[in-house]
């Protein structure tokens, strides 16, 4: 069993312990999806520490849009709660970028590809190529591309 994912069910179970309804919904939902993903495919597997970072970041990501939805749609009750269970699930991800770092980063980036001869909006996929390895699991795509379009358009 891979670290990350050994922690979360030793969470689970230490939350479980304490009674924490919350901490104890949130980590069995995420576990499940661990486990649906080992099992999807042709054959079963164990998701590396990588690939269980993923799906933890994937499960964050639906509560954040989820609390938006909600929020949008006036009930801020499941909104609250849909925030709290991303907050929750962001602690077991790495440190995001800051919006400098970033914008540091794609600057680079589009330098580069600039010296490889694209440049202009065109050059966008160009650009998140060189970006993406670099900022994996640390930035989401909807913010790497607004930067590298920002970047890109002047």
């Amino acid at each position: 069993m891979t670290t990350l994912k050994s922690k979360l069910q030793e969470d689970l179970t230490a939350a479980i312990r304490a009674r924490d309804e919350l901490r104890s919904s949130t980590l069995r939902l995420t576990l499940t999806a661990i486990t649906k993903e080992e099992v999807s495919g042709k054959a079963a597997r164990e998701l590396s520490d990588d690939e269980v970072q993923k799906v933890i970041a994937k499960e964050a990501k639906k509560r954040r849009e989820a609390a938006e939805a909600f929020t949008q749609g006036g009930r801020t009750e499941s909104a609250e709660r849909e925030k709290a269970e991303g907050v929750l699930l962001d602690a077991y991800l790495p440190q995001q970028l800051s919006d400098e770092e970033l914008e540091q980063i794609v600057a680079a980036a589009v330098e580069e590809a600039k010296g490889a001869g694209a440049e202009g909006p065109r050059a966008m996929g160009a650009v998140m190529k060189i970006v993406n390895p670099e900022v994996a699991g640390r930035a989401e795509g909807g913010r790497v591309a607004a930067a590298v379009k920002k970047l890109l358009a002047g």
